[in-house]
């Protein structure tokens, strides 16, 4: 297959260009226009390979997107382009609003003008694969059943409700116009090339360098996460396997509370990188919680699972073990993110 992928330079969409040219034959074409979560080492040598090519190119640009559905000719388009953070969401809602909504619009047209100049059997094997979050469908209670794909929407946070938005544009797109596209939800993703924003590897930096660990309330909020190498394998099976019109919640099964994320995250660190002054767990702060902050997600991935014929490989404390000891061995990367992008910005706390 030839594949179009938008955000290949991101955590996901970086870690599914590596599965990608690792473990098939398939071709990439990385459109990315390099945000400031973006990293182009996060390829490592993908670069090097005849099967990838790279355009530095917005996806609200149109023009730019019509001329490269036209020269790359894509059999399938992998859609990750996002902004993802819900806390910049809460700031400063307006780009996530242009990138979410506004680009996935401009995606979905430049691929139906694409796919209109198509032969039937052509036509009839494209596909759309909108890559989203389960933030859209609202919050658990503690007491409730796991989100599936069923599961009715009720996005909280201007972050949820672009993606939201785009989530609807995908499927009206197919159900209007016919164009073949399907929609995967995912759980909070971890692993190697996070950006040092997030919650994992914020707490997993700042206890190495012995900085307090900023947990919001009490830490009772729940996430399900899921290793990104994980993620990635069901993301480029469900490019393959995908049904027009299906949705496919990925997820590991592997829920914990905030502040078991940091208390285990300091527990490895206790064991691969002691600290002189005590255990890592003494830097727990907790703030101030944010506003709207959701209690609890958690995907049932059964109906992904059989569908796909996947399942996650890691349990949350292989997965942890790996990323905490990629962060103690890759000082350099994140050293220089941290001095670049949070110089005179406030650090966010430990959030999904």
């Amino acid at each position: 297959m030839r594949i179009l992928l938008t955000g290949g330079c991101g955590f996901i969409g970086s870690a599914v260009i590596r599965h990608l040219m690792r473990a098939t034959g398939h071709s990439v074409l990385n459109v990315d226009c390099m945000t400031y979560a973006a990293s182009a080492d996060a390829l490592e040598n993908t670069v090097d390979n005849a099967r990838y090519g790279f355009s530095r190119t917005n996806i609200v640009d149109t023009p730019a997107l019509n001329a490269l559905f036209a020269t790359f000719r894509p059999d399938a388009v992998m859609h990750l382009a996002a902004e993802s953070h819900v806390d910049r969401s809460i700031d400063g809602p307006d780009v996530f609003v242009q990138t979410n909504v506004v680009g996935t619009y401009s995606m979905l047209e430049a691929a139906r003008r694409y796919w209109q100049t198509l032969g039937p059997l052509e036509k009839d094997s494209f596909r759309f694969h909108h890559i989203s979050t389960d933030e859209v469908f609202g919050a658990l209670s503690p007491d409730d059943p796991p989100f599936t794909e069923t599961t009715p929407y009720d996005p909280r946070s201007p972050y949820s409700a672009s993606k939201a938005s785009s989530d609807h544009l995908v499927r009206a797109w197919h159900h209007t116009y016919g164009l073949p596209t399907f929609v995967t939800n995912t759980t909070n993703n971890y692993g190697l090339w996070h950006f040092p924003e997030k919650l994992i590897p914020l707490i997993t930096i700042n206890a190495i360098e012995g900085r307090a660990l900023p947990v919001y309330g009490d830490g009772s909020n729940v996430r399900d996460w899921l290793f990104v190498e994980d993620h990635a394998e069901a993301l480029v099976r469900a490019v393959e396997k995908g049904v027009p019109g299906e949705t496919y919640a990925i997820g590991a099964r592997q829920p914990r509370s905030n502040l078991d994320v940091v208390r285990t995250i300091c527990a490895v660190l206790d064991e691969l990188a002691p600290s002189a002054q005590g255990p890592h767990d003494r830097l727990i702060h907790f703030v101030a919680d944010r506003p709207g902050h959701d209690f609890r997600y958690e995907i049932d991935p059964a109906h992904a699972e059989q569908a796909l014929g996947w399942k996650a490989r890691h349990d949350f404390e292989t997965g942890i073990r790996q990323t905490v000891q990629w962060y103690l061995d890759n000082r350099t990367w994140w050293e220089g993110i941290r001095a670049r992008s949070y110089a005179g910005q406030r650090l966010g706390a430990a959030v999904s």
